[in-house]
């Protein structure tokens, strides 16, 4: 059982790492990364993958969300909150970087105001109520195994059907990244990405979210992208 107090004080060091760099750091890059703008061939695979990501979780969600509620947890530049409102749902979109948040602000089609409401903040502020569905797409692949799943608890005790979430599987060449990143100079580092295996992961869910099932998973690979999606659904929850 991990030391609670622990737990949350690494993860608010980790969060605090995570802003710092989106915010300060890699806020024109993702700007650009997430636009139709020219990239480079690393960045083109890294936005093929995120795309086929995206895809993938919204094609777990209902096609009709019309009088339903989604926390899109890390939403970035927009946009998946966008699409789940454009199927009618009800939209908190929150993520820790201004910067992004402002941008994905710009970007929301005129159509859909009032339907989208934008925070810069923390994806676990309960302040933000009860959820049908939570979507948490590359938004904990940066903590170590036990805030992972802390966070994934946190936004899973608000989620009244699913929470949607993808985590980075620990492969040979994730591993090697993540050993080499270390090496670096703090600060020189992006904040590193935490790999993960299915079987591990699978069983802390098991044990700390027991109210929940794995439903849905699909792995995505693309060059330098690598991530899983990974469905929970709260047990006797309707379809």
């Amino acid at each position: 059982m991990a030391n609670t107090t622990q737990t949350a004080e690494t993860y608010q060091a980790r969060r605090g790492e995570i802003e710092a760099y989106f915010d300060r750091t890699a806020a024109k890059t993702w700007e650009r990364l997430t636009s139709d703008a020219p990239v480079s061939g690393i960045r083109a695979t890294v936005r093929a993958g995120r795309d086929s990501m995206r895809a993938t979780l919204l094609s777990w969600l209902p096609d009709d969300m019309t009088g339903q509620r989604l926390l899109d947890a890390g939403c970035g530049t927009g946009a998946l909150a966008v699409e789940a409102a454009k199927r009618g749902a009800d939209v908190v979109a929150v993520d820790l970087s201004p910067r992004l948040v402002d941008v994905a602000r710009r970007r929301m089609p005129a159509g859909l105001t009032g339907s989208i409401t934008w925070h810069a903040g923390d994806m676990l502020n309960a302040s933000f109520g009860r959820f049908d569905h939570v979507v948490a797409m590359d938004s904990v692949i940066h903590y170590e195994a036990d805030d992972k799943v802390s966070a994934l608890a946190g936004l899973a005790e608000r989620a009244d059907r699913q929470v949607l979430f993808t985590f980075a599987p620990k492969t040979p060449l994730l591993g090697a990244m993540h050993a080499v990143g270390k090496l670096f100079p703090r600060g020189d580092r992006s904040p590193a990405i935490v790999p993960i295996s299915e079987i591990k992961l699978g069983r802390m869910i098991k044990e700390r979210l027991p109210d929940f099932a794995v439903g849905e998973t699909q792995r995505i690979a693309s060059g330098f992208y690598t991530s899983q999606a990974i469905q929970i659904v709260r047990k006797g929850a309707k379809a």
